[in-house]
């Protein structure tokens, strides 16, 4: 797997070239449209929630069918989605072609995740899945940098000229990495890792109480805290005096630990210490980091914060997807990261336009602050459930799978 893992990095960083620039475009995207907050929160809830409902039914079709079509689906559909994105003229055109561009997405990450975490030993799958992420990061990097040189170098085309033009190299990336899935060395990979996962053992007892308590988590701790996200362009510009491109870029320091090399930082500990503990840890500290948002002013300081929010969630994201692996039945593994998937991104995008209904009412300060204790409380109290979760190999009564050959 470890051969096959750069195509699969390659393939991340292309699907999410396009996915990372509604949030870092939204303040270009609001002034064209003359938009409200509610009315700006629908441009990342409209791609976000078609993102959602894809994931649970490519989940679903995972488990049943070869996982290249879904990868193909969902990188050269990304692309197409995201030129029609960028030939919007009219604010219901664009809803429409990022709720198109969202429901291309949902084939990627249910059907990759599996294949890769069942083809390595799994004393090395925090550190496989977060070289994995650190291709996806890396677009969230790279994308908001370059959608503001674009904006700055080619003003007549606005927001709409990153969308066009990260289409490109997206649909390249997805014919590649297609090609490789279905020539000799990409499909040996992915029958080997399916030989795998047919002879692994049943999970943990009382894994489903863990899965219900996490998913809980993530749908209201998760919800709370990535409606923060959405709004941070915008915060940039309406209370700390950023423009519109200058705040696109700096989103940027947000994923620069997970281009930088946090997921594999992640996935290193995980593998020593197991992915529980770091996932609770993670869990508390993103409500913690919401404080900080609030609090800091634009300079060093905010730039820090970013940068701390994203390197929790760059350490957290491949520690929680072993976690998921070890308490779900190797045959439903695909339609349980669907959920996952889908739940991580369905309630970001129905909390933020309540998020921007309040924001308007009450202001920045105090909805920031409510989601800080929300998101804290709830990492507290649903850590409870899930506290003795083991990872496989690290389970005496679950012994690791013996490796394909």
């Amino acid at each position: 797997m470890w051969t096959s893992l750069p195509w699969f990095i390659m393939a991340h960083f292309g699907h999410h070239l396009l996915t990372a620039l509604p949030t870092p475009l939204l303040p270009a995207i609001r002034t064209e449209f003359g938009l409200s907050y509610t009315q700006s929160s629908l441009v990342t809830s409209a791609f976000s929630i078609s993102a959602a409902a894809a994931q649970i039914p490519s989940g679903f079709l995972a488990d049943r069918i070869k996982p290249a079509i879904l990868i193909a689906i969902g990188t050269l559909g990304v692309a197409v989605g995201g030129i029609l994105v960028g030939l919007s003229q009219t604010y219901i055109m664009l809803l429409v072609f990022l709720v198109l561009m969202g429901l291309m997405t949902g084939g990627y990450h249910p059907a990759s995740t599996p294949l890769i975490l069942a083809s390595v030993e799994p004393h090395q799958r925090g550190r496989a899945l977060g070289f994995h992420l650190v291709g996806g990061n890396s677009s969230f990097f790279v994308a908001p940098i370059i959608a503001g040189l674009i904006m700055t170098a080619l003003p007549q085309f606005g927001w709409r000229g990153p969308f066009i033009a990260l289409a490109i190299p997206a649909a390249i990336f997805g014919i590649i990495f297609y090609s490789y899935l279905t020539q000799r060395g990409g499909k040996g990979h992915a029958d080997a890792a399916s030989k795998r996962i047919a002879s692994e053992n049943p999970p943990q007892p009382g894994y489903k109480r863990r899965l219900i308590a996490y998913l809980i988590m993530m749908v209201v701790g998760g919800g709370a805290g990535m409606s923060v996200n959405a709004f941070l362009t915008l915060y940039m510009v309406d209370v700390l005096g950023a423009t519109n491109a200058h705040a696109a870029m700096l989103l940027s320091i947000m994923y620069l630990p997970g281009f930088a090399g946090g997921p594999i930082l992640g996935g290193w500990i995980a593998d020593r210490i197991g992915s529980v503990k770091v996932v609770i840890t993670t869990a508390i500290i993103s409500g913690l980091v919401i404080f900080g948002i609030k609090s800091a002013t634009m300079g060093f300081g905010f730039y820090a914060i970013l940068f701390i929010l994203g390197l929790n969630a760059a350490i957290r994201m491949p520690v929680t997807e072993v976690f998921i692996m070890s308490q779900t039945p190797a045959k439903n593994r695909s339609t349980i990261y669907g959920i996952y998937y889908s739940t991580m991104q369905y309630t970001g995008a129905i909390f933020a336009p309540v998020m921007g209904w309040f924001i308007q009412k009450y202001g920045f300060n105090t909805m920031y602050t409510f989601s800080a204790i929300t998101v804290t409380s709830v990492a507290v109290i649903t850590s409870l459930f899930y506290w003795d979760a083991k990872d496989k190999y690290s389970d005496p009564n679950q012994p690791a799978p013996v490796p394909a050959k």
